[in-house]
């Protein structure tokens, strides 16, 4: 079964003046047009990769291109129209994604960005996207582990906190007060479960929990002293930003790292920083 929306491996069947029309395992055929096959060594009967949508005329086509998004994903998109029947998203593909005013949760403008979901519309059997995304998350039957590596993207900045779609699935939440960088809408970077909450709700930090955390930190801030010949004007009484800029880690890997480094008889610590022991 041709499968639209997401990568299918189909067979090359036979050739034509147009492409190379790709079939599955039960014969049905859709076709490869020339732009994608000229180049190329293509024969009857290789097995190739494609992604599989509808053109402007409402027809299945395969494409070698990869779009921003692929079905039942998230992503962040920019709107490059909007029309009496609502707005067109700039997915990568030759064909625009179509968000209906329905699916809006505010009404979209050309050049913006915005967050999306991308699905499958029984009705019409065509690719649509929405930015009501709320109700595409279900938390309730998620395994995820607290300490566990994931993928984020950033969905939205507000109270309390940063919110963030895991793994393409789950919604999730950092707070403002853990946030040691720079972080904007859109953004994709790699986190970790902080809380797994009774009510399945995530709480995700952007640093390794735990001791795991610690002995890396550790070896950077040996490795920035050894930089800095031996002294580091930063304590537990540094403000937070300053640490982040001067190490890239919160304040508290960072009393973690030098209570570590301290206990090994690594540094001192001063009322005005922290030496190294030679």
């Amino acid at each position: 079964m041709i499968q639209i929306g997401i990568f299918n491996t189909l067979k090359v069947n036979r050739e034509s003046d147009y492409g190379v029309y790709l079939a599955d395992s039960e014969g049905n055929e859709v076709l490869l047009p020339n732009k994608y096959v000229r180049g190329k060594s293509i024969s009857v009967g290789d097995d190739i990769d494609v992604f599989i949508y509808r053109d402007s005329d409402d027809r299945l086509v395969a494409s070698t291109e990869t779009p921003l998004i692929q079905l039942n994903q998230f992503g962040y998109l920019q709107a490059k129209e909007v029309t009496q029947i609502g707005a067109f998203l700039d997915w990568g593909m030759e064909r625009d994604l179509f968000v209906p005013f329905r699916e809006q949760m505010r009404k979209m403008e050309a050049g913006r960005f915005y967050t999306v979901y991308m699905y499958l519309d029984e009705n019409t059997d065509r690719l649509v996207a929405s930015s009501k995304i709320n109700k595409f998350f279900d938390n309730t039957n998620h395994k995820l582990k607290e300490g566990e590596e994931v993928d984020i993207l950033v969905w939205d900045v507000a109270e309390p906190g940063v919110r963030v779609i895991i793994n393409n699935k789950y919604k999730g939440l950092i707070y403002h007060n853990e946030i040691f960088t720079h972080i904007s809408q859109g953004e994709k970077r790699t986190a970790y479960i902080k809380t797994v909450r009774e009510d399945f709700q995530l709480d995700v930090s952007l640093e390794k929990p735990g001791y795991e955390a610690v002995e890396p930190n550790a070896q950077k801030i040996l490795e920035v002293l050894n930089d800095a010949e031996g002294f580091l004007p930063l304590s537990d009484k540094s403000e937070p930003e300053q640490i982040y800029r001067e190490l890239g880690m919160s304040k508290k890997l960072f009393k973690k790292a030098i209570g570590a480094l301290y206990k090994q008889k690594l540094i001192r610590i001063e009322e005005d920083g922290i030496y190294l022991i030679k």
